[in-house]
């Protein structure tokens, strides 16, 4: 399932790209997968074999229209319904967004610190990521209390964990092993 969403997300990253319309398209793909995942009925709608492809583009149109959303993707996600796929637009989506991100060397980072960091301290600590992977980084930021203080980065898979708790608990750790 996964490999088939990545294929189809594949096909329109190309498109994004030469059309130079990647960042577009990533914000439309996404606004319109968000109404899809608040929306179990046009979740439904779209995965429904009983439903006609006609009353399936109808709809797509329709909220493509009010979105205010280019033709590209309107004509991306008629592909999508015509090739019973619609089923798969959650994932498709998010495949999209992780390969467009692969593609022009950005990666996602999310911080969780003690508290709001300044400005300041978010400049810093993009510049430092920025050095770290050698991409542009996109970070989201989350503030825990439970941190104390310090911040946890994850960057994929990978954990950056410079929180007082995680000091504290290797600390801990190492006074009992003595």
């Amino acid at each position: 399932m996964k490999a088939l969403a990545q294929r189809y997300a594949s096909a329109l990253v190309d498109v994004a790209l030469e059309n130079g319309q990647a960042e577009a398209i990533k914000q439309e793909l996404a606004a319109f997968a968000g109404m899809v995942r608040s929306s179990p009925e046009l979740h439904a709608l779209l995965a429904n074999p009983a439903i006609t492809r006609a009353n399936k583009h109808a709809v797509i149109g329709d909220l493509v229209t009010a979105m205010g959303a280019s033709r590209t993707l309107r004509n991306y996600l008629f592909v999508i319904v015509d090739q019973q796929r619609a089923g798969m637009l959650i994932e498709i989506e998010e495949a999209f967004s992780a390969l467009l991100d692969a593609r022009m060397g950005v990666t996602q980072a999310t911080v969780t610190s003690a508290s709001e960091l300044s400005s300041e301290e978010r400049a810093e600590l993009a510049l430092a990521l920025t050095k770290l992977t050698g991409k542009q980084v996109q970070m989201k930021y989350r503030a825990d209390p439970a941190l104390i203080a310090g911040a946890v980065v994850r960057i994929g898979s990978t954990i950056y964990d410079g929180s007082v708790r995680a000091q504290l608990d290797r600390l801990r750790v190492r006074m009992i092993s003595e």
